[in-house]
């Protein structure tokens, strides 16, 4: 049954997560992602992009059956989906239980309940762990009732009530009656003892972090335009938070296509500063200030061995993204090959990272909060590198593979030299680093109106000697280098949303195959947001809320989106869920709050 299942769409799966790593479940109740111990670990059920031989747990009926339903609950992480068999109902509820400090419970615990109505129906349990590039099955013991697996220092343990003899590997049929739900539960240890938690004590748990979600979500402003989307965006970008660092993961998959069937698959699932800044802004926004601190702190550990220089992107607990490496065997998803561990970007000079950060610590210190001085000694840091530097090619946001003079990245190192200046009013710099950021920013200013603005688009343009566009220049009016007002901004924004459009509320995030890689890509989710925000910020709100609620259309059925989407199909693309466009989503929303339109 596993191995003849066809690939599901990326829209059709839903998120668990408990903070440090997650999982993916389809609309069949097949967990086909969960990494081990957190979100760069091994796979443990690795089915989307390995394909059968990596494994996977399904939990839902022995028949095909119509999904009836399928919601979280609200303002919680907990995900259910209903099918209809005949007139009776079949209703599996799950979620991964994510505040386990201060209690003795293993660090990863997944909790997942059948339940009936309308009379018994038969289900079945597929448990089938395979660990790891090589897709290890584990060494299988009893323990009562009991299943345990074991891989070394990694174990896991399923735990079912009632007791089922499951076998890994093979399907375990099960009659749900109703009254009588059954509960599994799997719990997973990493160099430390394995800890058994009863089923209902399990379920207790779910039900008590449930109430933790609700709280959370209470202090979000009931007024905000859009407020369930933007509640759902949040969630998940917790959900995708690694909650030991507070170092937010770009996305919790690797190697979702772009471009199916080709070689555009990347591995997302590491920390890039300007997607976590971002992030920040977003919480800031809605008064989320303990998620903001924790970031700043996590990015003053993880960049102290490289300062001032800023890395494109980090791991979990601040280090070197390992090599990018191809999986041998694994077929990727729908055939999109190679499937890739680690990322190359890593080593790239990515200009346009240090205002997103710089402009991160500006939005903190703007709500009331001074930066603590080992803070501000790196952010002064950032922006002498900034003052440094700028002249130089680089990556630019997009990580293309040849190095050029990117508009994008200017203006962002632009933003840096400002947003440090700003906070420089308030906290202790020497004059003569002043001086150097106010001569760095004039200069930064001339030599992009003169080099990166073209009359005849009246926009400013993707790199110096194109006339090629970016969507990344839609933050133009949230910078100030020009004025919201000013004849550039409304041009910029008006030729970017005409030139780049993929149809209706998409864009292209550059002209396709624009960008040196073989194949083609979708529309980058995140600009059509960036557009939203940048209607909203030059007072066109009516436009801003048509297109966001165009956006919303294009949300998976559980409010989730990927990177990409492919215009002519409305299929989702790319790692998903990704927190830039989540986090872009939010912004778009509060830009829309705060719209003087």
């Amino acid at each position: 049954m596993t191995g003849s299942r066809a690939p599901s769409p990326i829209s059709d799966y839903g998120l668990l997560g408990d903070t440090r790593t997650a999982a993916l479940v389809s609309g069949d109740g097949a967990i086909d992602w969960l990494c081990v111990p957190r979100f760069d670990g091994e796979p443990l059920f690795g089915r989307l992009v390995g394909g059968p031989a990596a494994g996977t747990f399904r939990v839902g009926p022995a028949a095909p059956a119509t999904v009836v339903e399928r919601r979280y609950r609200q303002d919680t992480a907990t995900l259910q989906t209903t099918w209809a068999v005949g007139d009776r109902r079949l209703t599996l509820t799950e979620s991964m239980v994510a505040e386990v400090s201060g209690r003795l419970l293993p660090a990863t615990l997944l909790v997942r309940r059948l339940s009936a109505e309308g009379g018994a129906l038969d289900a079945v349990v597929e448990f089938d762990p395979r660990l790891g590039a090589r897709h290890r099955r584990p060494r299988v013991r009893r323990r009562g009732g009991i299943l345990v697996g074991e891989w070394g220092a990694l174990a896991v343990s399923l735990s079912c009530a009632p007791d089922l003899a499951v076998e890994p590997g093979r399907p375990t049929p099960v009659e749900v009656a109703p009254g009588r739900p059954v509960t599994l539960v799997l719990a997973v240890a990493n160099r430390e003892p394995l800890i058994h938690v009863e089923p209902e004590a399990a379920w207790g748990l779910v039900l008590a972090d449930e109430a933790r979600w609700r709280a959370w979500t209470a202090g979000i402003d009931g007024a905000l335009p859009f407020r369930e989307d933007v509640v759902r965006s949040l969630l998940t970008l917790r959900l995708l938070t690694y909650s030991p660092s507070q170092a937010p993961v770009a996305a919790p998959t690797t190697s979702l296509p772009e471009d199916p069937g080709g070689a555009r698959n990347w591995d997302y699932r590491y920390v890039w500063p300007r997607d976590a800044s971002i992030g920040v802004n977003a919480f800031l926004g809605v008064g989320k200030l303990e998620e903001a601190q924790g970031f700043l702190a996590w990015l003053l550990h993880a960049s102290r061995l490289d300062r001032p220089r800023l890395p494109a992107l980090f791991t979990l607990t601040g280090r070197r993204v390992p090599p990018e490496r191809e999986l041998a065997g694994w077929p990727g998803y729908l055939d999109s090959v190679p499937v890739r561990f680690g990322n190359a970007a890593a080593e790239q000079h990515q200009l346009d990272g240090y205002g997103w950060v710089v402009d991160a610590a500006w939005v903190f210190v703007q709500a009331g909060h001074p930066l603590y001085s080992e803070t501000w000694r790196a952010v002064r840091g950032f922006a002498d590198v900034v003052a440094g530097r700028w002249g130089e090619p680089d990556a630019g946001i997009w990580e293309v593979r040849e190095a050029g003079q990117h508009v994008h990245s200017k203006l962002m190192g632009w933003l840096a030299l400002d947003r440090a200046l700003r906070i420089a009013e308030t906290h202790r710099v020497p004059a003569r680093q002043r001086r150097r950021w106010q001569e760095a920013r004039d200069a930064i200013a001339t030599d992009v109106r003169t080099r990166g603005f073209d009359p005849t688009q009246a926009s400013y343009v993707r790199s110096y000697g194109t006339q090629d566009l970016d969507s990344a220049l839609l933050v133009l009016p949230l910078l100030g280098i020009d004025g919201i007002g000013s004849a550039r901004v409304r041009g910029t924004i008006d030729a970017i949303r005409e030139q780049l459009s993929a149809g209706g509320p998409l864009l292209y995030r550059y002209p396709p195959g624009r960008d040196g890689l073989p194949g083609a890509e979708g529309a980058f989710l995140p600009c059509s947001f960036w557009l939203v925000q940048a209607l909203a910020s030059t007072g066109r709100r009516r436009e801003a809320e048509e297109l966001f609620r165009a956006l919303r259309d294009h949300a998976s059925p559980l409010g989730l989106y990927a990177e990409q989407l492919d215009p002519a199909t409305g299929a989702h693309l790319g790692n998903y869920p990704q927190t830039l466009t989540h986090a872009a989503l939010v912004q778009a929303a509060l830009a829309i709050r705060d719209s003087p339109g």
